[in-house]
């Protein structure tokens, strides 16, 4: 999968599990979410949840680092690298 693939698929579920009321293409892949849209630690756990299961990926204590959870482009990182792991 490419990384525009991945980030497409990532707004789609960030749109998704969020319930935010915006089209996922509007998301740009370096805003910071938890400004525009609100999105708190509360949200950033339920993304967290869908990542594991549409990725088959798992975090562990150390990768809850907020900064990772702030743009489209830190959680594609953050995935492709626990992907390659």
């Amino acid at each position: 999968m490419s990384g525009e693939d991945l980030k497409r698929e990532l707004k789609e579920l960030i749109v998704e599990r969020l319930f935010l009321k915006v089209e996922p293409g509007d998301i740009k892949d370096d805003e910071n979410l938890m400004e525009v849209y609100n999105i708190d630690s509360v949200n950033v756990f339920e993304l967290v949840v869908g990542l594991e299961e549409v990725y088959g990926v798992s975090f562990e204590d150390e990768d809850f680092d907020i900064e990772a959870f702030q743009t489209v482009d830190s959680i594609a990182a953050l995935v492709e690298a626990k992907r390659a792991s």
